[in-house]
């Protein structure tokens, strides 16, 4: 009994030292356990096979580092469908750059280099300066609707590929046509670049949006080598059949489209635009309580209003009453007197005015407003059109309403998830500033 006793305490503790892997603490997988009972008896015993060690940095490669944790939960269902969307996109690219080659005359010996040098340079010159202008026009208003854009600019590349596989057909307007399709992807470009980054915003948990990016490159690239793969396949099975590669290339639009539409539909944005703001009053003027994130995505608008009218009806379109930034000078005379008159009585505190002009609620916002003055703003003029399809005082009824409930719709809009920082809508470039002028030319 002694002996053993001194033979315990004479032998060294055993220390064991875990080896896990994993990029982040919620996602961690023992990979070892290494044990040393003295300076020169070391064991390890591996947890893990090769195999699926080697599959974990696979698929590193592609999905932002504390996946899942580190996304937003609408992350997964987009980019599946935005993959799929892509590869489809890849596969109809062959048969537009098939159609285009010959349509120039690529294996025919009346064709010159110089010629369809300078056809190529035609089209990409018509997308460069259409990409220009469309920013010029367009570039503001992409992260206020990042959605509906997101789903235009897939639909514009649509229509490019189609005019690129129709040039052929009509040899004397092939210029003409595939600066059109140029002019079309081009559109696509700026669109899907832009929206692309407010959605990588949006999806990043952790600060990691730079991370997202470039994984969400590594997955184009593997969608790209798929779609383009397949798409030599299916255009050698097709070729010289004008019907079969008709119908693959319609079909593959179609489901392009709808995969578009299911990708922008799985989207749950939690930033605050025109639309959303409107759906979520609305809410709250008839229950009291504001709407989720995810309960606004499946009510609100992903097509142009010009496309998705007909298939409105009775849907919330508040915010189309309410024009934002508005230019004092552009306003009628009898409207300009009573925002005079307006401004006269609240020039010390105000930082917007809200005048009312045949059903629509005009904003004039202050030089000297916040994001936070614009956001009001424009809840202040939704409550004035709500109260005034009630039969209400507009503007008395309104001001009353935001002195109790604007705080508390604040507060609630922020516990269900929305960030309430700024509006999402188009640059305001019309301010204003008001002062009173007494008769001996001071001003206050």
């Amino acid at each position: 009994m002694e002996e053993d006793q001194n033979e315990n305490s004479t032998s060294p503790p055993a220390t064991v030292i875990e080896e896990w892997n994993g990029t982040s603490s919620t996602k961690l997988t023992k990979t070892a356990t290494i044990t040393a009972t003295s300076s020169s008896s070391i064991s390890i015993k591996r947890s893990s096979n090769a195999f699926t060690h080697i599959s974990q940095r696979i698929l590193q490669a592609f999905v932002p580092e504390g996946f899942p944790s580190s996304v937003t939960p609408d992350y997964v269902p987009f980019q599946v469908w935005d993959s799929l969307q892509g590869l489809s996109t890849y596969v109809r690219m062959m048969f537009s750059t098939q159609a285009l080659l010959s349509a120039i005359g690529v294996g025919e010996k009346s064709a010159t280099v110089i010629g369809a040098t300078f056809q190529w340079f035609l089209r990409d010159l018509t997308g460069m300066v259409g990409g220009v202008l469309f920013t010029c026009y367009q570039g503001s208003n992409l992260d206020s609707n990042a959605k509906m854009w997101r789903l235009v600019a897939d639909l514009m590349n649509d229509l490019g590929m189609l005019m690129d596989l129709v040039s052929p057909l009509f040899p004397s307007a092939f210029v003409f046509i595939v600066c059109l399709g140029s002019l079309s992807r081009s559109f696509t470009g700026v669109a899907s670049g832009a929206t692309r980054a407010a959605l990588t915003q949006h999806f990043a948990l952790q600060n990691n949006a730079a991370d997202i990016a470039a994984k969400e490159g590594s997955q184009e690239t593997l969608a790209t080598m798929f779609g383009m793969a397949l798409g030599m396949l299916l255009a050698h099975i097709t070729s010289g059949h004008s019907f079969a590669i008709w119908i693959s290339f319609l079909s593959l639009t179609m489901f392009h489209m709808f995969a578009n539409y299911m990708a922008v539909r799985s989207l749950s944005l939690n930033t605050l635009n025109c639309e959303r703001c409107s759906i979520v009053l609305s809410q709250f003027f008839k229950t009291g309580q504001v709407l989720s994130p995810k309960q606004v995505s499946s009510m609100e608008h992903v097509l142009p209003s010009w496309l998705s009218s007909w298939t409105s009806k009775g849907s919330d379109s508040l915010y189309k009453r309410v024009h934002l930034g508005v230019r004092v000078s552009s306003l009628y005379s009898l409207a300009m007197v009573n925002l005079l008159e307006s401004a006269g009585l609240n020039h010390k505190k105000a930082k917007y005015l809200l005048q009312q002009e045949r059903g629509i609620i005009n904003i004039v916002t202050h030089k000297d407003s916040t994001a936070a003055d614009i956001l009001q703003s424009f809840i202040h003029a939704l409550v004035m059109a709500k109260l005034g399809d009630q039969g209400g005082s507009m503007s008395l009824e309104s001001q009353s309403w935001m002195d109790k409930h604007y705080e508390v719709f604040l507060l609630k809009l922020q516990s269900s998830g929305w960030k309430t920082e700024r509006l999402l809508s188009s640059s305001v470039v019309w301010r204003a500033n008001w002062l009173v002028e007494y008769s001996d030319g001071k001003h206050d």
